[in-house]
């Protein structure tokens, strides 16, 4: 997505949004990922791009959307929280803190207690809602690109993770539809043939209903 795509679509839902902000936003990320790639063959800042496309689309403010587009910067390159401070301000900054903060807790859950200690640890963890909903829309992104990681266990265990994480810390939000599609997503890795079964019944069971 280019940048002007980028802006216009954040415009249709928030036609007040700072565009300058949004632009400088989207050249700083861009020069600080630089060459960097992504498993797909894409460049790296494709990915946060497309998360604030997805903030967009749920109508988030225009802090959110540039913390989308930074959101990555801190952990991946020679950015500084002090350089987003200066060039974006403390809002922003403290924003891309909390949602590198979230991602260093990231861990391999064995138990549903466990999980559901990580669930807690990240909504104590997370001293502003924008910041799940950042990662949130980071682990969605992310699952609909799964596919492009090729080692299968890695694939299944991330989907595992967001089965157990990530989708019941959506819904437990009120975000219903993220959930959805993150278990669906999970399930595709985890459980192919049985989630084929299913659709396959509820296509069935529609075409029953429509005659």
């Amino acid at each position: 997505m280019s940048q002007s795509q980028l802006v216009d679509r954040i415009l249709v839902n928030k036609p007040d949004a700072d565009k300058e902000v949004l632009n400088k936003a989207y050249i700083y990320g861009t020069k600080m990922h630089g060459r960097q790639l992504r498993a797909s063959g894409d460049p790296y800042f494709s990915h946060p791009i497309e998360v604030a496309g997805i903030l967009s689309d749920l109508k988030l403010d225009t802090t959110s959307v540039v913390c989308a587009l930074l959101h990555d910067t801190i952990e991946d390159t020679n950015a500084t929280i002090e350089d987003i401070e200066e060039n974006f301000g403390k809002e922003v900054a403290k924003l891309v803190d909390g949602v590198t903060k979230l991602t260093l807790l990231e861990g391999k859950p064995g138990s549903t207690k466990q999980a559901e200690n990580f669930r807690k640890l990240l909504l104590a963890s997370a001293s502003d809602i924008r910041i799940l909903l950042i990662k949130l829309a980071d682990r969605l992104h992310n699952m609909r690109t799964l596919h492009f990681i090729k080692d299968q266990k890695k694939r299944k265990r991330i989907s595992i993770e967001t089965l157990e994480i990530y989708a019941p810390l959506a819904g437990r939000i009120g975000m219903q539809e993220l959930k959805e599609e993150l278990e669906d997503l999970s399930f595709t890795f985890i459980e192919p043939k049985i989630r084929g079964i299913l659709i396959e019944r509820l296509r069935s069971s529609k075409k029953k209903k429509s005659k």
